[in-house]
């Protein structure tokens, strides 16, 4: 590195510290002289960063926020810290931001000096996060390896174990990642079955990228997260119900969520005909239940019968003076267990 772009770095690396430097005390830094500290200045902006000098005894310069993110220069202890919080947040999905702390973790990883990157993985092993909720947890080197895969194009392998437990060896072109609720999926093309899947990566094992790269391929579908949304659709048996709601249909309405819920029909001031969209029959039973209203389910046979069992646990949890041990259910013997 020449003497000018290592120093450079160094201006760069002071300027990033949040408060003003005069000239002076920048060229005693440096062991330059302040006519060098301005001509550095001009070429830090002309390569895009925004160096703002303020005139007077007390002025100086000071790094700006500009209208793009430069390159940030980070000593050990930063990047130790930004990558170990960015783990913990890939792996444990919070809304909004799980997409984008993958690909910064990715691209952190890439660069992190292997003493570094030992670090990371060592806080990383020795401290176990509190999930908010119950949803799995993922490992964040999993998720890097994705990611930067799907940037470079590579084919990925990995060990797959299906939802019966089954364990197989798969070989795919990864697209993209999508979190959704407190799951990651990967969508890829899986080049075995000649056909596109999606994975769910907390029951991934052993990804590696083969150094194998691909044209990328269209996706049959809008996007990646539409994608996901099909096929979970699609790998879930879904009830339309028919009730009778005794309460007037406009604050039904409102506690079913809106139209999106179905449709709701008046049938006087004070009672309505809900004809629901496709949905669960736990989730059609939960939203009846919390609606604080009577009601009349009418069909499907198998959300009546889900009603019926779910009353009967529910009358036997709260029921204290049952004392005979051979009256409660052992198993699953209704719809409902």
């Amino acid at each position: 590195m020449s003497e000018t772009s290592a120093r450079l770095l160094n201006l760069l690396s002071l300027l990033q510290t949040p408060r003003e430097w005069p000239g002076r005390e920048l060229a005693e830094r440096l062991r330059v002289t302040t006519r060098t500290i301005r001509r550095d200045v001009e070429r830090l902006r002309e390569l895009g960063y925004p160096v703002h000098a303020s005139m007077g005894a007390e002025g100086g310069y000071r790094l700006a926020a500009g209208t793009a993110m430069p390159p940030l220069l980070l000593d050990d202890e930063e990047a130790v810290a930004i990558a170990v919080g960015l783990r913990s947040t890939a792996g444990h999905t919070i809304a909004g931001i799980e997409e984008a702390s993958v690909r910064a973790l990715a691209k952190l990883e890439q660069v992190l000096p292997a003493r570094l990157r030992r670090r990371v993985g060592t806080l990383g092993t020795a401290t176990v996060p509190l999930p908010a909720g119950d949803g799995p947890t993922v490992d964040p080197e999993h998720l890097t390896v994705l990611a930067a895969a799907i940037a470079n194009h590579e084919r990925v392998r990995f060990g797959y174990r299906a939802g019966a437990g089954e364990l197989t060896r798969r070989l795919v072109e990864p697209h993209r990642l999508v979190a959704a609720g407190r799951r990651w999926y990967l969508v890829a093309f899986d080049n075995d079955r000649d056909d596109w899947r999606t994975f769910r990566v907390d029951r991934l094992s052993e990804p590696f990228a083969t150094g194998v790269r691909t044209a990328p391929r269209e996706l049959p579908a809008t996007d990646a997260g539409a994608y996901v949304r099909e096929r979970m659709r699609g790998m879930a048996t879904t009830y339309r119900a028919v009730a009778t709601v005794y309460g007037p249909a406009e604050e039904v309405t409102a506690r079913l969520g809106g139209r999106a819920a179905g449709e709701i029909a008046p049938l006087d001031g004070e009672s309505c005909r809900w004809h629901s969209a496709p949905d669960s029959l736990e989730w059609l039973a939960m939203r009846l239940a919390l609606l604080g209203r009577e009601f009349t389910v009418h069909e499907p046979a198998e959300l009546i019968a889900y009603l019926r069992a779910l009353g009967d646990r529910v009358h036997r949890a709260t029921d204290g003076g049952e004392t005979d041990a051979t009256a409660r259910p052992t198993g699953r013997d209704t719809p409902g267990g």
